[in-house]
């Protein structure tokens, strides 16, 4: 499919805290990957955000990544921009491609399985007019929580991301956020092409000093099945959690290192010396001898980071 290669002009004041004049228009980004009995309601229902915002020249990018089933034509026939892929490439690389084939340097992301209320994006755009680079809707509710076997990962996935970035985080993974397309091309690079793309973007901009609002939205009961795989995705996540310390951050993941090896070495030391067990007793010295040459390691880490960003191109 041909997209028109007319790209419109960022209608917003520089960042920081000073006030945008506007952000229309806007392009919806949806992924869809066999979601034909959810993306026609979704996409009406984004088409009526539209109107009532009041510019015609915003667009709708359906992203079918991969379906078997009929979403590629439901999405046509609701009048939505449709980008295809052949097969299923992930939720992440779906978003990347919506978000290149998008007009508009205001971008709104959403699922496509009913979700997430989309008759928010309006409160979602009023936070972004303030300056805020990036605006999200941290989910609430009884649907948010449901599954029970979800909830120790979520915790500990949220612990870890809040501890990599040093501050609170209400909603690490929402699907509904506001961003600007011109800021976050940047990042694509690093930003993963599965289901932890927006974990790594939440992480990318935290990490980079970008301003993040967050916006308490209700999370509706999903239209269909979900198509996260818990145990694997968490992993990924995990994986891009890592990835994301060790390029921006460096010295705190050695720092950690540290930390388990010390307790590790007291633990071995506190409990073998007074029982006279050899091989715990120098495992635990061995560990401690460990906790310096891992602190070396961090600080080649940083100062490698340090020497990278200096030799990057300063933005005028």
């Amino acid at each position: 499919m041909t997209l028109d290669n007319e790209t419109s002009q960022p209608l917003r004041e520089p960042l920081g805290g000073e006030e945008r004049k506007t952000v229309l228009p806007v392009s919806i980004v949806i992924p869809a990957y066999n979601e034909e009995d959810a993306i026609g309601a979704t996409v009406q229902k984004c088409r009526r955000v539209l109107d009532a915002l009041g510019d015609s020249g915003s667009m709708i990018v359906v992203v079918d990544d991969g379906s078997t089933d009929r979403t590629t034509a439901e999405a046509h026939a609701h009048g939505a921009v449709v980008v295809r892929h052949p097969a299923n490439g992930g939720y992440g690389r779906a978003l990347k491609d919506g978000i290149l084939a998008a007009r508009h340097d205001t971008i709104v992301i959403a699922d496509a399985d009913g979700t997430y209320p989309l008759e928010d994006i309006p409160r979602l755009l009023g936070d972004y007019v303030k300056g805020f680079n990036m605006v999200v809707g941290a989910r609430t509710g009884e649907h948010y929580r449901e599954s029970w076997h979800k909830a120790p990962l979520r915790v500990t996935l949220r612990w870890l991301v809040e501890f990599t970035v040093g501050q609170r985080i209400p909603d690490v993974n929402s699907g509904l956020r506001v961003f600007s397309k011109e800021e976050v091309l940047p990042y694509f690079n690093r930003l993963c092409d599965v289901f932890s793309f927006t974990t790594s973007l939440t992480l990318a901009y935290m990490m980079t000093g970008k301003y993040i609002s967050y916006i308490p939205i209700a999370y509706h009961k999903r239209v269909g099945r979900s198509k996260v795989r818990l145990f694997r995705d968490s992993l990924r996540t995990l994986q891009f959690i890592v990835q994301s310390v060790l390029y921006y951050n460096p010295i705190k993941l050695f720092l950690v290192l540290c930390g388990l090896l010390f307790v590790f070495a007291t633990f071995c030391l506190a409990i073998c010396a007074p029982l006279r067990l050899t091989a715990g007793f120098y495992l635990g010295i061995g560990s401690l001898l460990a906790v310096p040459i891992v602190f070396g390691l961090g600080l080649i880490a940083e100062m490698m980071r340090q020497i990278m960003l200096a030799g990057q191109p300063k933005k005028p």
